[in-house]
């Protein structure tokens, strides 16, 4: 019985493990997927090269070799003196400044509501969660109304202080600092006399960093593609961010035919901070909430 055991111990271990089979249906759909997001980004790329009458007169993904790009780069940066530079340096100050601020307070409010236990704390939350069901464009004509009380429309502040508080960017903060801070660390840095703020500062914000900078870059994300605060909380050209500024532009004014070539490079030049700041970022993103806290 033995010897036959092994022997079939035996066969067993020299036949060929069976490759598992190849299921093409999820990867059809990720390419799908993909040309579905990178096409449209290819036409603004091509359509960057034309100008305004080969635009529509040729292929849509046949790219001009007259010179036409150098000539659009121009011409959008020399529109109404240059004012292109300055809604680029807007949207600066909007994406960098609100997002900078966004994730100081989403990463201290999630941190409290992750690691301390307060009145009302539970109910405060689930508050907070219900709030990602709402579309920010629902918020933006009350918020208007009420920076209107106090005359803080049409300047930089009515375009970044509603987009301080994130609901989602609290609710990940949370999540994630439960998940990596430890309440032994937190209770050995009390016994040594750190203070609840030097804590936070210290060791909560550290292991909480691949979290911050999660929701640094969505806010970044978020408030430079922007379009319906900036259209309701301004009125002058000289403070728009670029989404506003070229979308003025497509619009036919005195019988001024619409800029559709430089709206195209305009938006080219647009994506470039954004895919710079992934790509400087981009090692920090973390999709696991358990990996900062082991790594850490």
């Amino acid at each position: 019985m033995t010897a036959v055991t092994t022997a079939a111990r035996t066969a067993g271990a020299a036949a060929p493990a069976k490759r598992p089979r190849t299921n093409w249906i999820p990867t059809v759909i990720l390419l799908i997927g993909a040309v579905y997001c990178v096409l449209p980004v290819v036409w603004i790329v091509i359509a960057s090269t034309k100008t305004n009458s080969e635009l529509f007169s040729t292929a849509p993904f046949a790219p001009s070799f007259h010179g036409g790009f150098f000539s659009n780069l121009r011409a959008l940066f020399a529109y109404d003196h240059g004012i292109f530079a300055r809604w680029a340096l807007n949207s600066v100050i909007y994406a960098v400044g609100g997002a900078t601020l966004s994730t100081i307070v989403c990463g201290c409010a999630g941190y409290a509501l992750g690691k301390y236990r307060f009145l009302g704390s539970v109910w405060l939350f689930r508050m907070i969660v219900a709030a990602v069901l709402l579309p920010q464009i629902m918020l933006a004509i009350p918020q208007f109304l009420l920076l209107a009380k106090f005359g803080m429309t049409n300047n930089y502040a009515a375009v970044i202080l509603p987009q301080l508080v994130s609901p989602f960017a609290i609710y990940l903060c949370k999540i994630y600092a439960e998940a990596s801070v430890s309440d032994q660390l937190l209770e050995a840095a009390r016994v040594d006399g750190a203070s609840e703020w030097r804590m936070f500062a210290s060791i909560g914000s550290r292991l909480m960093a691949p979290a911050l900078v999660t929701v640094f870059l969505l806010q970044f994300i978020g408030i430079w593609n922007n379009f319906m605060l900036p259209f309701v909380m301004l009125n002058r050209d000289r403070l728009f961010p670029l989404t506003e500024g070229l979308y003025g532009l497509l619009i036919i004014t005195g019988g001024q035919a619409a800029q559709y070539t430089i709206v195209i490079v305009g938006v080219l030049v647009s994506v470039i901070p954004l895919a710079t700041i992934f790509l400087l970022l981009q090692r920090y993103w973390r999709v696991d909430l358990v990996s900062g806290g082991i790594k850490a």
